[in-house]
């Protein structure tokens, strides 16, 4: 199971994720938060991936997906609190990490 909680602030989308990023929810993603990037031309994305127990392919490459949709928009997408053990299959997505929302939201300068 995957849970997904979005909040928008001052020009920035958090997305935390909480579960299972894998083939079989992935959907969630691609389905709901591609089209509201999409519609709202979001240009700031985070990743909270601090409760994610597991990752596999689909999951990066949904990842990726959201990633192209911001560039589209000229914007950057960032990864913060990382798992030990998703460390190493995130590392394709070449996107920049930082330790917390909070500090990607202070670099931002928003």
């Amino acid at each position: 199971m995957l849970y997904m909680d979005l909040e928008y602030c001052k020009g920035v989308l958090f997305v935390r994720l909480d579960g299972c990023l894998t083939k079989r929810n992935t959907s969630r993603i691609n389905n709901y938060l591609t089209p509201v990037i999409q519609k709202h031309q979001i240009k700031y994305l985070v990743y909270n991936l601090f409760s994610v127990s597991k990752i596999d392919e689909s999951g990066i490459d949904a990842i990726l997906r959201t990633k192209y949709e911001i560039k589209k928009n000229q914007g950057t997408i960032y990864l913060c609190e990382v798992p030990e053990h998703i460390q190493n299959q995130i590392k394709r997505l070449r996107v920049k990490q930082m330790m917390s929302e909070r500090m990607v939201f202070e670099s931002l300068q928003v």
